[in-house]
């Protein structure tokens, strides 16, 4: 099949799926009596009534869901990619598919513009969505500026610009609000880490204090109150169920003390805690382990969520694995599960081993029946007026250098000069690196595009570009990126030459044949962690470039796809992606035209 005349069609042939790309002509190599199918695969969406853990296996971290009416919407971090706080939605709480970013931009801060790059990290982390009386609201805690809180009367937006709350001297991460009709008061808890620990806490880890707010949610009304102090304590959230006050809270448990929190280490679990107090928001509280890894992820750590009740009354936990383990998963992925009320506690999972407290499932039943497979965008031909929700730059883009209507269909990448590696600009050591390829020009480069990768099972992409625009001391093409990168691209010369490049996470590069055509086809491959690329100038034919490399989560992110374009001495040169098409061993719907 010719990828250069079919794009994005979905069809059946002998019980394979395939997947093809289009071109921008009407006519489709495909029959028009045909029916498309979603399709499924190790992971989501089954099919058959159940569903697989994860069910959305991407790097969609630090979730938090509100549900209002019969659907549910998801809000996910992602530090200083931009736009922030991706916005998802659900009829069934298996099937998920973007509606937009809380945060058009990183605006609150000069460190996350094209022009510093600075801000690697940091941005958005874990954030707390709340509907109430009309109103959206989204509260989340950029460690290096506070608190801020950000409304919308519809969930897609326009979102408001961030108001800060509370100051960063006084507040670490992951907040979370309760309206309480009853008491007509309104509060947001927040784990403080140290930053207001008195010598009489000798409890060691971090507090978690509530604060009451004002009705609206946009103001801190008092100094706060101590609740929860653990090792690792955060991401709480608060509910009151049958007039009973609960709060989640994810801690540490650590069986080897050599070790910190979060640091990989199989005798350590992060495991998922309940606070439980029928008196008051303030307690006194009683506590629960509720959740722990158990055998199906290979001791992987599980907890952070949010729990929500499906239209039968049931409940449920949505909740990420965490990132510091082995393959098979990239990031941080989310897994749902079910939970049984007993003696008063939400014991999430399955109690593998009757202890009392809930392990992860791999497969079970759907909590919500009748909605078709749907899954995040992945597949894009750039024929819209704006970018699809699925894409995210590295930082606040040049919003000059890049276009969607100069060359209708396509995407056009302008190449900036790259910044200076000086301080001030691009990743520090003590934020992003371990020395580790960090002063390469590609994290000082403005303008790279990605998508998170779907899975590692097995994954292919492919775009097309047309390189005829660019111009010397320019490097444009495919990159994978996350905790390391790998690129493969042309790279033209002083003399106006083209040539194939790949270049390694130390910035080390191959370089390869002359390349004369405009064209140039790039796609790339994985088998779990091990990825490698193949290039083509007709699109038919792919020959492979550079060595097997291996994809890797760190600098808390996890690999993605995209491109990248640059110039090592001036404002120079572009290049354009006509398409950019994703298999991947997971749940995909059908594409719309």
């Amino acid at each position: 099949m010719s990828y250069s005349t079919v794009y994005k069609v979905l069809f059946l042939i002998s019980g394979i799926i395939f997947f093809g790309c289009k071109s921008k002509t009407e006519n489709k190599e495909i029959n028009p009596n045909e029916e498309l199918q979603a399709h499924t695969g190790s992971w989501g969406d089954q099919g058959d009534g159940t569903y697989k853990n994860p069910v959305l296996n991407a790097d969609y971290p630090d979730s938090d869901i509100e549900q209002v009416g019969d659907t549910y919407y998801m809000i996910t971090s992602k530090q200083h990619m931009s736009p922030g706080m991706p916005i998802l939605e659900s009829k069934d709480m298996v099937n998920w598919k973007n509606v937009g970013h809380v945060f058009d931009s990183l605006s609150w801060a000069a460190e996350y513009n094209w022009d510093r790059m600075n801000g690697y990290s940091f941005g958005v982390w874990a954030g707390d969505l709340a509907y109430h009386e009309g109103r959206w609201y989204c509260y989340q805690i950029d460690y290096q500026h506070g608190l801020m809180v950000t409304t919308a009367n519809n969930i897609k937006g326009p979102w408001s610009k961030p108001t800060m709350m509370l100051p960063k001297e006084k507040v670490l991460d992951d907040p979370a609000v309760y309206w309480d009709e009853e008491a007509h008061k309104a509060y947001v808890i927040i784990n403080t880490g140290g930053k207001q620990k008195s010598e009489s806490n000798t409890i060691e880890g971090n507090e978690n204090r509530i604060y009451e707010m004002s009705w609206d949610g946009t103001e801190i009304l008092d100094e706060g109150r101590l609740v929860y102090t653990g090792m690792g304590a955060e991401a709480a959230k608060i509910y009151k169920i049958d007039g009973t006050w609960y709060i989640f809270i994810a801690q540490w448990t650590m069986g080897d003390t050599s070790t910190k929190p979060g640091v990989k280490n199989p005798k350590n679990d992060r495991k998922q805690i309940v606070l439980r107090s029928k008196e008051s928001i303030y307690g006194p509280y009683e506590v629960k382990t509720v959740l722990e890894k158990g055998s199906v992820f290979n001791n992987r750590s599980a907890s952070q969520g949010a729990l929500i009740q499906a239209p039968d009354e049931s409940w449920w936990y949505m909740h990420q694995l965490i990132q510091n383990d082995d393959i098979p998963f990239q990031g941080r992925p989310q897994c749902l599960e079910p939970v049984e009320w007993i003696d008063g506690w939400p014991i999430i999972g399955i109690d593998e081993d009757n202890d009392g407290v809930g392990e992860p499932v791999k497969q079970h039943k759907k909590p919500i029946k009748g909605f078709p497979i749907e899954a995040p965008s992945t597949d894009d031909d750039f024929s819209n007026a704006k970018l699809g929700m699925q894409w995210e730059w590295n930082h606040n883009p040049r919003n000059s250098h890049w276009s969607l209507t100069e060359r209708t269909g396509w995407l056009r990448l302008k190449a900036s000069k790259v910044l200076p590696n000086d301080k001030g600009f691009g990743p520090n050591i003590n934020e992003w690196t371990n020395n580790d390829g960090s002063d390469s020009d590609f994290w000082r480069a403005n303008n790279t595009l990605s998508q998170r990768i779907m899975g590692v099972t097995t994954g292919t992409a492919i775009a097309k570009f047309d390189v005829s625009g660019m111009k010397p001391h320019q490097l444009a093409g495919f990159v994978r990126f996350g905790g390391v990168f790998n690129l493969l691209g042309i790279e033209v010369d002083t003399n106006g030459k083209k040539h194939l490049f790949y270049m390694n996470p130390l910035s080390k590069k191959i370089m390869g044949p002359e390349i004369t055509s405009n064209e140039l086809y790039i796609r790339t491959s994985n088998k779990s962690n091990q990825a490698t690329y193949e290039y083509s100038l007709d699109g038919n034919t792919f020959k492979k470039f550079g060595p097997t490399f291996t994809i890797a989560f760190g600098k808390w992110t996890g690999d993605r796809l995209g491109f990248f374009s640059w110039n090592e001495k001036e404002d120079s040169g572009y290049i354009d992606v006509d398409w950019f098409t994703y298999d991947y061993d997971g749940p995909k719907a059908v594409m719309n035209e």
